[in-house]
């Protein structure tokens, strides 16, 4: 498939996705009598709220209208109720679709640069770990690596922490609460995978999640979309203990998305006690990698998600 008609497509099927969790009444339409076979709002039903014809707005789901004006973009964002990131994904996409963004992200890159490295041990006894673009674990240092249990027991290449959440044993009851944080973390791949959606990284980790989790299968087709730049999380984790430790996430320049996330708790508190115990002798350490230590991926509030998602999760 073209470019351009790859990036048309992908426009579309955000726009399909999205339309089908705005309800009638959501928008001031009336639900009439009668089963709807459509989930959500019909084609013609949100063509009418953003002031397009029905022809051009199904040319625009199917990926054949590759060239929307940015009026016609924001009125489209308006009648799907889309906010914050979502609504800033619809643009890139659009902008995508019509070439105005000529290029897609630099490919992802696996290397640590040393001086990175050095930041994991400098900032210990916090956990600290880098992921690639879409979440595979590259390195951490040494709390960092006990704050996943069981992660390393895998091969280096399938250290993802997306697949750690949803089919790693473990990683299905460290996170509290887990549906709230697989949702976020999907949201959170969505983000990140839109502008390049046939990437090979990207393309066979949701492959296999798709075969192997219902779970994430359904939050994938939901398109939800968040961006996450920290926030806070809770674990029970099964060597020291609750703790909810807040994160930053730094994104780390020229690496084609690599990420810094960084742990930490409000000092002389029981979480900052659970965690510094990740860094201490009698917290036995998983056995590290060959090459280089290593690490996870995060969320964002959940109202960044769509209004229906509470329920859905």
């Amino acid at each position: 498939m073209a470019a351009a008609d790859a990036r048309g497509t992908e426009l579309g099927r955000y726009l399909k996705a999205r339309r089908a969790q705005v309800r009638p009444e959501d928008v001031g339409l009336p639900v009439g009598a009668g089963l709807r076979r459509t989930p959500g709002l019909r084609r013609e039903e949100l063509a009418a709220l953003a002031g397009v014809s029905v022809d051009y707005y199904i040319r625009l789901e199917r990926g054949r209208e590759t060239n929307p004006s940015p009026a016609v973009v924001d009125a489209l964002g308006r009648a799907l109720r889309l906010r914050g990131d979502a609504y800033e994904r619809l643009h890139e996409l659009a902008e995508l679709a019509s070439g105005r963004i000529g290029e897609l992200p630099a490919a992802s890159d696996h290397t640590v640069r040393d001086s990175v490295l050095r930041m994991l041990e400098s900032v210990r006894p916090l956990p600290a770990y880098v992921v690639s673009r879409y979440n595979r674990i590259l390195a951490a240092n040494p709390p960092g690596r006990r704050l996943l249990p069981g992660l390393w027991d895998w091969p280096q290449d399938q250290r993802n922490l997306t697949r750690y959440l949803f089919l790693h044993p473990v990683g299905r009851t460290l996170y509290q609460p887990w549906e709230e944080t697989v949702a976020l973390s999907v949201a959170h791949l969505r983000a990140v995978a839109g502008a390049d959606p046939d990437d090979p990284e990207l393309t066979a980790l949701v492959g296999e999640l798709v075969l192997k989790s219902t779970e994430f299968a359904r939050l994938w087709e939901r398109y939800d979309v968040c961006e996450r730049g920290g926030g806070q999380k809770s674990f029970r984790h099964p060597k020291v203990g609750p703790m909810t430790l807040t994160y930053e996430v730094m994104q780390l320049a020229r690496t084609g998305g690599q990420r810094m996330v960084v742990y930490q708790a409000a000092p002389g508190t029981p979480d900052e006690t659970a965690m510094l115990r990740l860094d201490s002798a009698g917290a036995r350490p998983e056995s590290a990698p060959s090459d280089h230590p290593e690490p996870a991926a995060e969320p964002c509030p959940a109202s960044m998600l769509s209004p229906a998602h509470a329920s859905a999760s």
